[in-house]
């Protein structure tokens, strides 16, 4: 593995080198067709220097400028041609001017060879600002104006070697090989320029399509977690069904995700006769949060509805003891290889005879009555997740008399349970009773609205730790 992912970052840099060298001979030809252009049109222009610095010989010397810009001319019109070899664009002006100036400098004497020195480095220096070769071609221009300069000096000049070299030869040399050094790093640094903008481009496209990738997944979690939601909201029971058996009540559901591990429950049966006496009609409503929540805890929670549906037909179950422990066996016998469970509240209001029969598992069940809170006390134990001792637990039963007006509040731990305020603390249970005392003066559907506005007043910026389930129900 490590081999073939070698292979392919040799490959991509093999690549990316191939194409910086593409775009690197556009850019020497944008850059060599401007120098070209500069010396058609200044180099029969500084004629005007000659005049100043050598008027004996200014007549030759524009006729020499003329040919060369004429020769450079005649290259630049020829671009097209040059895509491949756009090295040959700078030549052409680079050779020219090198052989015109070294013939120049043959027929000068010393002074005038000073002055036109200093035209001579600053046009050299201006033009390897531009130029992008390799250095082969910069010591091919140096070679052939050498060569030049040997030629016409031996032709025309009576100077000697050593008063050429100190009259603008050295410094001529200096700045050449000087030159060749700027043109080289010049053209080193655009292409590396290149390469990493073209790395750069390649790691944004990479990136594009593995974000591409990445969101189309997420697309398909969320797409399917969506259609787990409908599922899980499909086995709760309809609230049309619930309006018509419970006039003040509201039911506030509000899962950390899109999924829930919380869910409620609601059924309306009658009890199996016992000892002579007739069945009775009484309403269960159940507050279950199931381990964990998301999608690990909406899968538990339609594993428990299903369970619960089931126990409304056993004969055997007639409490809300019964039905803990109903569905405390049928867990540990369908889920014998993971020790998940949950904590629940199951409630049996007889409105008949105003009694509530509860029984909890790690949940209690508050009644409000006036300025008094009353907790039923759960079972401190899950349902499931003791799959050797599941026959040895048993849930406790407990039986309380309603009066009218009392409000009954089922609820998981989520909204005590959440981080808020200014110390980012716990809200508690203390905190959540205060809270219900506080608001019997209010109908359910508004209880609900006030728990809302607290919780988010509480929360803040944090994040909702877990799922909230509270049902409040006016007997």
């Amino acid at each position: 593995m490590p081999f073939l992912l070698e292979t392919f970052m040799d490959k991509n840099k093999l690549e990316h080198s191939e194409d910086a060298e593409r775009e690197l001979k556009i850019f020497a030809l944008k850059y060599h067709s401007i120098v070209s252009w500069v010396a058609i049109i200044l180099n029969p222009i500084w004629v005007i220097s000659d005049y100043f610095n050598s008027p004996a010989h200014v007549v030759p010397f524009f006729i020499f400028r003329i040919v060369v810009s004429v020769f450079i001319l005649i290259a630049v019109l020829s671009r097209k041609k040059m895509v491949q070899f756009p090295e040959l664009m700078a030549l052409v002006p680079f050779i020219g001017i090198s052989i015109q100036n070294a013939y120049m400098y043959s027929v000068m004497n010393v002074e005038e060879i000073q002055k036109h020195t200093f035209a001579y480095i600053a046009l050299f220096i201006g033009a390897g600002m531009f130029v992008l070769w390799k250095p082969f071609y910069s010591i091919f221009v140096v070679v052939i104006s050498v060569i030049a300069n040997i030629i016409f000096f031996s032709i025309n000049s009576n100077l000697r070697l050593s008063e050429i070299m100190a009259n603008g030869g050295l410094l001529t040399t200096s700045v050449a090989l000087f030159t060749i050094i700027l043109i080289n790093t010049r053209t080193n640094l655009t292409r590396r320029a290149i390469i990493a903008r073209l790395e750069l481009a390649e790691s944004a496209r990479q990136l594009a399509v593995k974000t591409e990738i990445i969101e189309e997944k997420n697309k398909n979690i969320k797409d399917s977690i969506n259609y787990a939601q409908r599922i899980q909201m499909a086995i709760f029971p309809p609230m049309e069904k619930i309006d018509g058996i419970l006039k003040d009540y509201f039911i506030w559901f509000r899962p950390k995700d899109i999924v829930s591990g919380d869910f409620y429950w609601f059924s309306k049966v009658h009890t199996t006769p016992q000892n002579g006496l007739p069945p009775e009609e009484v309403i269960v409503i159940a507050a279950v949060d199931c381990t964990g929540h998301g999608v690990p805890g909406a899968l538990m929670s339609i594993i428990g509805s299903t369970i619960l549906n089931q126990s409304v037909s056993e004969k055997t179950v007639n409490s809300p003891a019964d039905a803990l422990n109903f569905l405390n066996k049928q867990l540990a016998n369908n889920l014998n290889s993971i020790s998940d469970g949950m904590d629940m509240t199951l409630c049996a209001i007889n409105p008949t005879k105003m009694e509530l029969q509860f029984a909890g598992a790690n949940n209690p069940v508050y009644i409000v009555r006036g300025a008094e809170l009353i907790e039923l006390k759960p079972d401190k134990m899950a349902i499931g997740g003791d799959h050797e001792n599941y026959e040895t637990k048993t849930f406790t039963n407990h039986i309380a008399k309603l009066e009218k007006n009392d409000c009954i509040y089922l609820f998981t731990d989520g909204y005590a349970d959440q981080f808020g305020g200014e110390h980012g603390k716990k809200f508690k249970h203390k905190n959540f009773q205060k809270l219900l005392l506080g608001m019997q003066d209010n109908i359910m559907k508004d209880q609900q609205y006030i728990l809302n506005y607290h919780f988010e007043q509480w929360k803040g910026a944090l994040e909702q730790v877990d799922d909230i389930l509270i049902i409040g129900i006016r007997v």
